[in-house]
């Protein structure tokens, strides 16, 4: 292998975006009414949007139907040439057909269109020849044309891939504004990423209650509290209630270091003297996302939970969240 220098690494590399970025770019002028019908058949699809495409084009299908399916339009990828063995019994009548091929003479393709139009199930195209078969058969077809490949050969599907991904991207984030999917929408379907996280899991889901919860009166002496935060699984604080279990305020490690500081007596010191009021709090139903935001926000480590009328209901503190990959 010829040992290039790196200015020809560059020189090339700079190249294969420029062209590329032209063939995104000339796309633009192409979200017409075709594209508009196209996400009519799509959206008003009462089964499943079947993507499907061989070789570069397939892996190219199979990532839009991933997008349309994580953005409020169900889809799946179907390999057309297992499509002719027997999966073609994955579409069904109440389904749309979206169908990638840059010649449009893809034979594997070809060969189930017959199929499909059998059925009578709408087929959307997306080819670089508006002239090909595909094309013609096609009851939408979105024009993904590009003037070369990035491939210096003219052989390697670099530009027309790009071209065919970015109009799925088109198609996707289309349908998802059309169906007022939202991000809580967008949640549901990744509840294992850090997004889903964010906006599903809730105070009252990582926080401690119960016994779990250092809780002293108002009227207990310092060693009280020292004893509630070095035995209870939530340390670093204690919350302060009153008679009516109602929040007055918190005693956290940093106002038992201040005290001592002073030279404050742990034994006959009231905590009501030291502790810090009102003490931040927020509700059981709060994103866990807005518990991190004013920890941050206030520079703390730990929140009260409380109701309505101020009743301590449980506790957390910035280890919950890091648990709960909050962060």
């Amino acid at each position: 292998m010829p040992d290039l220098p790196p200015p020809t690494y560059r020189a090339t590399g700079r190249r294969v975006v420029q062209i590329e970025a032209e063939a995104v770019a000339a796309l633009a002028g192409r979200i017409d009414g075709r594209f508009d019908a196209a996400c009519a058949l799509l959206l008003s699809c009462s089964g499943r949007i079947i993507v499907t495409g061989m070789g570069k084009s397939g892996h190219i299908a199979g990532k839009i139907a991933a997008t349309l399916a994580s953005t409020g339009s169900p889809a799946f990828f179907v390999h057309p040439g297992e499509a002719s063995h027997g999966d073609l019994g994955m579409i069904t009548a109440a389904d749309v057909v979206l169908a990638l091929s840059n010649s449009g003479e893809t034979d594997e393709l070809l060969t189930i269109l017959p199929l499909i139009k059998r059925l009578g199930v709408p087929l959307i195209a997306m080819t670089g020849s508006p002239a090909s078969t595909l094309a013609q058969q096609a009851d939408v077809h979105l024009d993904t044309a590009v003037r070369e490949e990035a491939c210096p050969l003219g052989l390697a599907p670099t530009s027309s891939t790009t071209t065919c991904l970015v109009m799925g991207d088109a198609l996707a984030v289309a349908l998802l504004d059309a169906r007022g999917f939202s991000r809580e929408d967008f949640a549901l379907s990744h509840p294992g990423g850090s997004l889903g996280r964010r906006l599903l899991l809730h105070v009252r889901d990582v926080m401690h209650c119960g016994s779990e919860v250092p809780v002293v009166q108002e009227d207990a002496r310092i060693r009280d509290a020292v004893l509630q935060m070095t035995t209870k699984k939530l340390v670093g604080m204690t919350a302060v209630v009153d008679r009516q279990q109602r929040v007055t305020g918190i005693f956290t490690d940093g106002d038992l270091r201040r005290l001592l500081e002073k030279g404050g007596d742990i034994h006959e010191t009231a905590i009501g003297d030291v502790m810090t009021r009102p003490g931040a709090r927020i509700g059981a139903e709060t994103l866990a996302a807005e518990a991190l935001r004013i920890m941050e926000t206030r520079k703390i480590n730990a929140l009260l939970v409380v109701d309505g009328e101020q009743r301590l209901l449980g506790a957390l503190n910035m280890h919950d969240l890091l648990r709960a990959r909050i962060l």
